[in-house]
């Protein structure tokens, strides 16, 4: 005698929703892969630029003056020397507030978005450290921050 089989036989029509399912899953996943992997970036040779009509190696003069200077960090260094402060710009000595502040103007007007860092010595008053910082918002920039020297452990 011939046992039954256990296997059920699923041969047999498939309809076309079971066959479609797979397939729109894998479009979409691919969709979603190209989505994430695309680079939005602005093509670099779209970008507006200005370029010579001139030929060869002679200077050219164009109407618009040069794009703004590219700013490392604008530092000034306070120190304390015979009761009275000394300020450095960029390790270049500033004899009085007064030529500090019209340094600093001068450097906002070229490049307003310049991080400015404040470098005072731990025995300057803290008065001094405040004017300076004053100086730096009221000159017109915006990222100052503080400099600070590791502790040794």
């Amino acid at each position: 005698m011939k046992r039954p089989s256990q296997i059920v036989d699923r041969g047999g029509d498939i309809s076309m929703d079971a066959a479609m399912t797979p397939m729109i899953d894998v479009v979409f996943l691919l969709l979603v892969f190209f989505v994430w992997t695309a680079s939005f970036q602005i093509i670099e040779q779209i970008l507006p630029s200005q370029m010579s009509a001139q030929m060869g190696a002679e200077p050219s003069e164009l109407d618009e003056p040069p794009p703004e200077a590219d700013f490392d960090n604008v530092i000034i260094r306070i120190s304390w020397a015979d009761g009275q402060p000394a300020w450095q710009l960029n390790d270049v000595p500033v004899e009085s507030i007064e030529q500090l502040n019209s340094q600093l103007s001068a450097i906002s007007a070229v490049k307003i978005d310049a991080p400015v860092i404040l470098h005072p010595d731990p025995v300057v008053p803290l008065g001094d450290v405040i004017q300076v910082y004053d100086l730096s918002k009221l000159t017109g920039f915006q990222k100052i921050s503080f400099a600070v020297t590791p502790e040794k452990l």
